[in-house]
């Protein structure tokens, strides 16, 4: 069985991606796994000081630097248990039962690369610790464009959704997606608000069309717009005006969905967007 996992690491999305999680879990029956990855740069020490060191104190001094970086790993490791057993007790007051905890040292890409394999969805936040100041972590690119796993970002605030926005741009991919969201069980019984930017024009009202009726055969409540103007700013527009608490997307299209999320305009919509993102492959 594959199991949902949510990347905690101290940040103040952390509880966002728990309750994501738990949200998650609840809707498809799916085990949670809180994963916390421990960078080598987050416990080793900033610089090389070896080339400065004087003939005499060399030897000393290095295994003093030595020590300290064996210390700082080790609390480190600590506070990532801590985390994730926090995490864990969290989940758990959420009703979210036999819950895995796991560590791993390496890079953030890599890892969730290399678990993959038994992953349903990657939950992770906006920002992590180390980028808490800024707009997006500088993970949440690089994981979109390698994994080929579901991947909901959120970021503090998250509350379960009642209605989620499908961006459509009527591509093989985006039909693939708009299968998967009539077929799977985590976002039944939410409404849909289906949205596809292009010109007006009678093809185009023809395959929204289309896709609305697959929704509402799945049993989906759903109501379709067109839209115009440039897409990043219209799609966050419209996911505002009307309430939507998610926007679902495909990660990969052949328009101009495609075009934010391959190209620098993924950082853009990261950035501009207060809602919950769920990109799919």
């Amino acid at each position: 069985m594959t199991n949902i996992f949510a990347c905690i690491d101290g940040s103040p999305a952390m509880t966002a991606v728990c309750d994501a999680a738990a949200w998650a879990a609840t809707n498809t029956g799916l085990p949670v796994t809180l994963l916390h990855v421990l960078e080598k740069n987050e416990f080793e020490g900033e610089s090389d000081l070896s080339g400065n060191i004087g003939l005499g104190s060399r030897e000393q001094l290095l295994k003093e630097l030595a020590e300290l970086d064996h210390q700082r790993s080790r609390l480190a490791h600590e506070q990532g248990r801590m985390l994730l057993n926090s995490g864990k007790a969290y989940l758990a007051g959420l009703g979210v039962t036999g819950v895995e905890t796991l560590q791993r040292h390496g890079q953030l890409v890599e890892t969730t690369q290399e678990l993959s394999s038994g992953m349903r969805m990657l939950v992770m936040g906006k920002q992590g610790t180390t980028h808490a100041h800024e707009l997006i972590g500088s993970h949440i690119e690089s994981v979109i464009r390698t994994l080929a796993n579901p991947i909901m970002v959120v970021q503090p605030g998250f509350q379960a959704p009642s209605r989620f926005l499908f961006a459509y741009d009527a591509s093989p991919t985006a039909k693939k997606v708009l299968e998967l969201i009539a077929s799977s069980p985590l976002l039944k019984g939410l409404e849909c608000d289906l949205v596809m930017v292009a010109e007006p024009g009678d093809e185009h009202e023809r395959q929204l069309a289309q896709a609305k009726q697959v929704l509402k055969s799945a049993g989906i409540k759903v109501s379709a717009r067109l839209l115009q103007r440039e897409v990043v700013p219209v799609i966050c527009l419209h996911a505002t005006e009307v309430g939507s608490d998610l926007i679902v997307m495909g990660a990969y299209g052949h328009s101009r969905i495609r075009q934010f999320i391959v190209g620098s305009t993924t950082t853009g919509m990261l950035k501009t967007t207060r809602t919950s993102l769920l990109l799919l492959r």
